[in-house]
C-alpha cells in the first residue's frame, strides 16, 4: 500500500467524484482510477459504489477513511517535525473554531502566528464543537478551539481555556426584564427560545442545563450565527440562554443570571490530538497562546452590559495575508 494510493482514496471520498478529485490532485482521471483499483485489489474489497453522477463509500471504504486520514496526518506531522528540528517551522496549520469562542481571540492569535511563522500556511474552519472534535480526532484538523463535548480519549485531548455561567438574554420589555432577578430553568419552561444548531457548544450547554432540571423547552428559532440570534431576541421574538460574554455584544438586551444549573457551565477548551501526534505548528500556536497572557482554566467574570471585548486578545501583527478561512453562518 503506497501513500499516494491513500491520498487518492481520501480525495475521491471527499469529492465523491473521480473527475473533480483528479483535477484537484493534478493527475489524470485514468491514473486516479488505476490507483483506486490497485488499492481495492490489495484490500480485496470494493471501496466505492460508482454511479454516473457520483461515487459513495462502501462499508469497507468508510472503515478505511478514518484510518487513511490519520495515517496521512501523521506523515505530514513527521515532515513538519523534521523541518522544526532544522529550525524552520513550515507546512500547514489546520485550525478549527466555533464563533465568538471565549478565552481566545482567534484573529489576533493567528495574526501574531503568521507574523512569527510566515512559512506556515494557515487554514481555518468554523463549525460546531461536535464536528470540530471529530475532525481533530480524525486528523483533519491540527487543533480546534471549542466547547468541551466529551471526555479525553486516546485520539483527543483537551486543554482548558476558560469557563463561565450561562445567562438569559431577553428584550427590555419582556416580563422577566422588569423583575431584574435571576431566573431558573423552571421559570423559563413556557418561553419561546432562540438558539443555535444542536452541534454548537452553547446549545449543548443549554440543553444540558434544562435536561438536568427536567424542563422541556421549545427552540422555535434555530440559527447558525451569533448576530442573527441577538437580532431575533432584540426584536422580542424569543429569549436565549447563552454564555455570559455574549451579553456584552448587544447593550439593548437585558441579561439575567440563570441559577439552579448545578455543575453545568460553558467551558471552552483547545482540542488537540495525543501529544505524540500534535504537529509542531499546533504546539507553536499553543505556546503563543500561553505567552499572550491567556491563562488556561480561568473564569471570565465581566458583568453583563459592559462594552464588547474579546477575552484573551493578542496584539495583531502585520503579515496576516495567506490565511484561508472556511466559515459557516458568519
Amino acid at each position: 500500500m503506497e501513500l499516494r494510493h491513500l491520498q487518492h482514496f481520501v480525495a475521491v471520498a471527499e469529492d465523491q467524484h473521480f473527475t473533480r478529485a483528479a483535477e484537484r490532485l493534478l493527475v489524470s482521471q485514468s491514473g486516479l482510477s488505476a490507483s483506486i483499483r490497485a488499492l481495492e485489489r490489495e484490500l480485496q474489497t470494493p471501496l466505492f459504489v460508482r454511479t454516473t453522477r457520483r461515487v459513495t463509500l462502501t462499508p469497507a471504504g468508510r472503515a478505511l477513511l478514518g484510518e487513511a486520514e490519520r495515517i496521512l496526518a501523521q506523515v505530514r506531522a513527521a515532515h513538519e517535525a523534521v523541518a522544526a528540528v532544522q529550525g524552520v517551522l513550515r507546512g500547514m496549520l489546520a485550525l478549527g473554531s466555533e464563533q465568538c469562542i471565549a478565552g481566545v481571540h482567534v484573529a489576533g492569535l493567528l495574526a501574531t502566528f503568521r507574523h512569527q511563522h510566515p512559512d506556515v500556511e494557515i487554514c481555518l474552519r468554523q463549525a460546531g464543537s461536535g464536528a470540530l472534535a471529530e475532525e481533530v480526532a480524525a486528523g483533519r484538523l491540527d487543533l480546534a478551539f471549542a466547547v468541551r463535548t466529551q471526555a479525553d480519549s486516546d485520539q483527543l485531548r483537551s486543554v482548558p481555556l476558560t469557563s463561565e455561567p450561562m445567562t438569559l438574554l431577553c428584550h427590555a420589555s419582556h416580563r422577566l426584564a422588569s423583575a431584574g432577578a435571576a431566573v431558573t430553568p423552571e421559570e423559563l419552561g413556557g418561553e419561546v427560545f432562540v438558539d443555535f444548531h444542536p452541534d454548537w457548544g452553547p446549545r449543548r450547554t443549554t440543553d444540558t442545563v434544562f435536561a438536568a432540571a427536567g424542563v422541556r423547552r421549545t427552540v422555535a428559532l434555530e440559527v447558525n450565527d451569533v448576530h442573527t440570534l441577538l437580532d431575533l431576541v432584540d426584536e422580542n421574538l424569543g429569549v436565549a440562554v447563552v454564555p455570559r460574554h455574549f451579553a456584552h455584544k448587544r447593550a439593548s438586551l437585558t441579561a439575567l443570571p440563570v441559577k439552579g444549573t448545578g455543575e453545568a457551565v460553558y467551558e471552552t477548551v483547545a482540542l488537540l490530538p495525543p501529544r505524540q501526534a500534535t504537529s509542531p505548528a499546533a504546539r507553536a500556536l499553543m505556546a503563543l497562546l500561553e505567552a499572550s497572557g491567556a491563562s488556561p482554566g480561568t473564569t471570565t467574570g465581566a458583568s453583563p452590559g459592559t462594552t464588547s471585548a474579546s477575552p484573551g486578545t493578542t496584539s495583531a501583527s502585520p503579515g496576516t495575508a495567506g490565511v484561508q478561512a472556511e466559515t459557516s453562518g458568519v
